[in-house]
């Protein structure tokens, strides 16, 4: 029995035991990564550098690239040296880091999508008050109270998971320090206060959840009105890329917190958490690029100018 003020470190979860499996998941993940990393940075440096771009839609854009970066960098590079090391050790310290910044960017982020959804509102329902009440000062406010609220969320959750009691070990059947795992290492008198914290939360998000949907029921309603099917086309272009991320980061996550416990499995919570903390970041640039030909101009133009430039 170990008590959490005595543990100095944690055991994450091993992907493999042969060294022949381990440096292909080093692989694996090393490829994600790049990819994560190479995705949202043009897109981060496309939007910053093209004044076109300066607009509150592409202004959310680039927040929510600089949140998808920093999700996917804390937690795949640890587990990447992990394996790369042959070792499971994160320290104390290292854990509590993790958990505060996995909940802290997470959260921004879904408040962001939330944004972004009241964004594409008052784009698509309301055109002629669109420059007034999306101004660049309430953008910025916007944006601002996002981060916050992340940042007060993941205070609260790591200073909750901290405080209690670990009696169960302190073996993380996770690939980084995940609260519902660490959870399950507390003494049972307190684990029920640490999912109380998390149903509390879980409130908040839902109540994002009914938000977004209720605006994007509003959204079809007006697109369906439009009388030409290029402005319908137009408009729904606007909307899909962000219904997708949004459809993609909610279902993940939703899946990996409230499946049935019957069906639960060390493999099925490994691929769970794979889907939720590391396909979103790596796809989410490839979502909004797809469709979208102001920001395909803009990369094309940044390409052309780094040739230009290497010549």
């Amino acid at each position: 029995m170990s008590n959490s003020s005595s543990l100095s470190e944690f055991l994450l979860l091993v992907y493999a035991d042969t060294r022949e499996l381990q440096l292909l998941h080093f692989s694996f993940f090393l490829g994600i990564y790049l990819a994560a990393l190479l995705g949202n940075g043009l897109i981060i440096t496309a939007i910053a550098c093209n004044h076109r771009l300066h607009t509150p839609m592409y202004f959310f854009l680039l927040n929510l690239s600089i949140l998808d970066l920093g999700s996917i960098s804390t937690t795949v590079p640890k587990s990447m040296a992990n394996s790369l090391w042959n070792t499971r050790v994160i320290s104390y310290s290292g854990c509590a880091a993790q958990v505060f910044l996995v909940v802290f960017l997470f959260s921004a982020e879904y408040s962001l999508l939330t944004v972004m959804a009241y964004d594409r509102y008052v784009a698509i329902c309301n055109p002629l008050y669109y420059g007034t009440v999306m101004d660049s000062r309430a953008c910025v406010r916007m944006a601002a109270a996002a981060w916050a609220s992340g940042f007060l969320n993941a205070l609260l959750h790591t200073g909750n998971t901290f405080s209690i009691p670990l009696c169960q070990g302190n073996t993380v059947d996770q690939f980084f320090c995940e609260i519902s795992q660490i959870l399950k290492l507390s003494c049972s008198d307190s684990y029920f206060r640490g999912v109380g914290f998390l149903g509390i939360s879980g409130c908040l998000v839902f109540g994002c959840f009914v938000f977004i949907v209720l605006s994007y029921v509003q959204i079809f309603r007006a697109v369906l009105r439009i009388p030409s099917e290029q402005g319908r086309h137009r408009a729904f272009s606007m909307c899909l890329p962000h219904l997708a991320v949004v459809s993609l980061f909610v279902s993940t996550v939703t899946f990996a917190y409230l499946k049935p416990p019957s069906i639960s499995s060390p493999v099925l919570d490994l691929v769970l958490a794979v889907l939720y903390a590391v396909v979103p970041p790596t796809l989410n640039p490839l979502i909004y690029s797809m469709r979208n030909k102001e920001l395909q101009q803009a990369l094309r133009k940044l390409f052309q100018l780094v040739l230009v430039q290497q010549q």
